[in-house]
C-alpha cells in the first residue's frame, strides 16, 4: 500500500539522520522520494540563510531545464511566495494562471508541467525554506499527497537542525550557510568529475553519491577530497587507477 511506502519513507529520512549526518545526500534522497511516493513528476528542495534568496540544494533529477525551472523560483514562483508567507501554496493549472508567475508559468508550460504546489520547510513558525512539487498533469493535489508532502519536508527541516538546540537566529543562519557551503563544493566535484569522466552531470553525480554510500563517507567529503586531488574521478567507480 501507498501509505506503507510513506512511512517506509519517512522512516528511511529519519534513520539517515543517525551518526554522520550527510545534509547534501539526505535532502537530494528527499527529493527522489517525492517523485517516487507522491503524484508528482519532480520535486526540489530550496533554501535560504535568511540574509540572501532562496537557493536550490537538491532536486530529484539532474536536468538542466528542470535545475534553471527551480533556480527561477529564487526570484519569482510558489517556492518565493510559500517561503514569504509561511504557508503552503499551489496552482492545479499553470495555463491558467499567467498572471501569477508569468515568467515561472512560461518556463514551467515549455518544461512540459501543468501543476505545481510549494510546501513550506518551517522551523518554529518560521519559513527557512521550500520543498516544492511539480506535475505534468493538470489538477489538485490531493489531500494524503499534501500531508505526506509536508510530513516529509518537517523530517527534513528537523534533520537540518537536528545537532543541537536551535535556540538563536545566528545558529539557524550558521546551520543554512554550512550547508549551501557543502552545496558548492559538491557542485564543483560534479563538474569535474563529468569532465574528466566524460559524462553528464547527472552521471557525475550519481558516481559522487555511490561512492559516499560504499565507503561510508559524507557526500561533501568525497567532493571536497575530489576537488582538492586527493580522490580522482576514476577512483569514484572503484577501478584502479
Amino acid at each position: 500500500m501507498i501509505e506503507d511506502r510513506i512511512v517506509d519513507a519517512l522512516a528511511e529520512l529519519a534513520g539517515t539522520l543517525l551518526g554522520d549526518f550527510d545534509v547534501i545526500e539526505f535532502l537530494h534522497l528527499l527529493a527522489e522520494r517525492c517523485t517516487q511516493l507522491l503524484d508528482a513528476d519532480a520535486a526540489g528542495v530550496l533554501l535560504t540563510t535568511q540574509h540572501g534568496p532562496l537557493q536550490l540544494v537538491a532536486t530529484s533529477e539532474e536536468r538542466i531545464r528542470l535545475t534553471e525551472l527551480f533556480h527561477l523560483q529564487a526570484e519569482e514562483g510558489p517556492s518565493l511566495d510559500a517561503f514569504r508567507s509561511g504557508a503552503r501554496v499551489e496552482e492545479p493549472d499553470l495555463h491558467a494562471a499567467p498572471a501569477r508567475w508569468p515568467r515561472f508559468v512560461i518556463a514551467s508550460t515549455n518544461a512540459g508541467f501543468a501543476a505545481v504546489a510549494a510546501i513550506p520547510m518551517r522551523l518554529r513558525g518560521e519559513a527557512v525554506g521550500v520543498l516544492n512539487i511539480l506535475r505534468r498533469n493538470r489538477g489538485e493535489f490531493g489531500v494524503r499527497d499534501l500531508r505526506a508532502a509536508q510530513a516529509l519536508a518537517d523530517v527534513a527541516t528537523i534533520g537540518l537542525f537536528q545537532h543541537r538546540p536551535v535556540r538563536h537566529y545566528e545558529f539557524v543562519t550558521e546551520q543554512l550557510q554550512a550547508t549551501l557551503e557543502s552545496l558548492i563544493v559538491v557542485e564543483q566535484a560534479k563538474g569535474f568529475v563529468a569532465e574528466h569522466l566524460a559524462v553528464d552531470m547527472a552521471a557525475a553525480l550519481a558516481a559522487l553519491r555511490g561512492y559516499a554510500s560504499r565507503h561510508n563517507l559524507k557526500l561533501s567529503a568525497v567532493a571536497g577530497s575530489v576537488i582538492e586531488g586527493d580522490l580522482s574521478a576514476r577512483a569514484l567507480l572503484d577501478v584502479p587507477e
